[in-house]
């Protein structure tokens, strides 16, 4: 890989507006000098990338310009960084999408998701975009590359990125070990925070969806019980511990705060709508609840790393679906369909002719 030429362009996943998503070569810079090259192997689709397809925006993050999507992305390094940083050609890598930043408004120093300025790929968040890197090639700042072990698969390390906010939301819960685990919302951060729930120790974890796939992957994964979305009686009788919030519907948040113990701990990682929403306030009071905000994550990826490479983590029955880029458009219409499919799956090898989705 020495050798390695940089093309001038690259076939892309790129959202123009909402309804209009298109597979089309882009224009390839040359890299910064603290950049490194990267192949992409695979892409997981997330919910924003959908939103953006969809709707033109991902909550309050509204397209403004053409935007390359993806930001759950593995691949090997073609071109160290001229610099010197980051790891050399023909290192197996996943990516930690964010760059944090300054801001006005202060924040832990552990806790740099929350810093205000903070950037992630494949984002509207901030004008000019982020581009993801939803495409063959990407030249990535080396400070976000994570080396590979041997052991653990670009196939399985495409789900990294969702597992660390999994990770992330199970770890603002404290120790769960030993606990009942009532998890809202069984999609792909659902089904891998009953994964990481299990890896922890929760006693009992029950999961919740309305529909029957997402419950048979969580299962998989370790959920002992699974009960439908709108068995509210059954949902309440749980008496959880410790709630994962994954749904992001205030319906979701309803059935947290009710199938919460008196004392309990319920974090929030699915993201609701922007604007006021029905809460059951009052419940979450008489029954001193303790509400916790969950947003991405830290340096929680180095252990998700570890925990997928040792097997101590399972996750694999959360992937339903791969598509090479050619089908990459057929790639989203399924992704879309929450009912039928977890994580569909980019592959980003040769890809086809352009394509546009309306």
């Amino acid at each position: 890989m020495s050798g390695f030429q940089l093309p001038a362009s690259t076939p892309a996943v790129v959202a123009h507006a909402a309804g209009d998503l298109r597979i089309e070569d882009i224009e390839l810079a040359a890299p910064a000098a603290d950049q490194t090259v990267v192949e992409i192997a695979y892409g997981g689709i997330c919910g924003s990338d959908l939103h953006y397809w969809l709707h033109g925006a991902a909550g309050e993050s509204i397209l403004k310009a053409p935007l390359v999507l993806g930001h759950e992305i593995v691949g090997t390094v073609v071109q160290q960084a001229a610099d010197g940083t980051g790891p050399v050609a023909g290192t197996p890598v996943a990516v930690h999408p964010a760059t944090p930043g300054p801001g006005a408004a202060k924040y832990p120093e552990d806790r740099p998701n929350l810093s205000p300025g903070c950037t992630y790929l494949g984002s509207a968040a901030r004008f000019p975009h982020t581009d993801g890197a939803f495409s063959r090639y990407a030249a990535l700042p080396s400070r976000m590359l994570r080396p590979l072990p041997a052991t653990l698969g670009l196939r399985t390390a495409a789900l990294v990125e969702p597992a660390s906010v999994a990770w992330h939301a199970v770890s603002r819960a404290g120790n769960v070990a030993g606990k009942t685990a009532l998890v809202i919302g069984s999609g792909p951060i659902g089904a891998l925070a009953v994964a990481v729930l299990k890896r922890a120790g929760a006693s009992r974890i029950v999961a919740v969806d309305m529909h029957d796939k997402p419950l048979e992957i969580a299962r998989a994964v370790g959920a002992d019980e699974v009960l439908k979305g709108d068995d509210a009686e059954a949902i309440a009788a749980v008496e959880a511990d410790v709630v994962i919030e994954s749904s992001g519907s205030h319906f979701g948040l309803a059935s947290a705060i009710k199938g919460a113990v008196r004392g309990g701990k319920v974090v929030m990682v699915g993201l609701l709508p922007s604007g006021p929403q029905p809460v059951f306030i009052s419940l979450a009071i008489t029954r001193e609840l303790e509400l916790l905000g969950s947003f991405r994550f830290n340096d929680e990826i180095d252990e998700v790393i570890t925990a997928l490479a040792d097997g101590s983590l399972y996750v694999d029955p959360v992937v339903t679906h791969e598509f090479t880029l050619d089908k990459g458009l057929e790639a989203f219409e399924v992704a879309k369909n929450s009912a039928e499919s977890g994580k569909v799956l980019l592959n980003f090898g040769p890809a086809g002719s352009a394509q546009v989705a309306s």
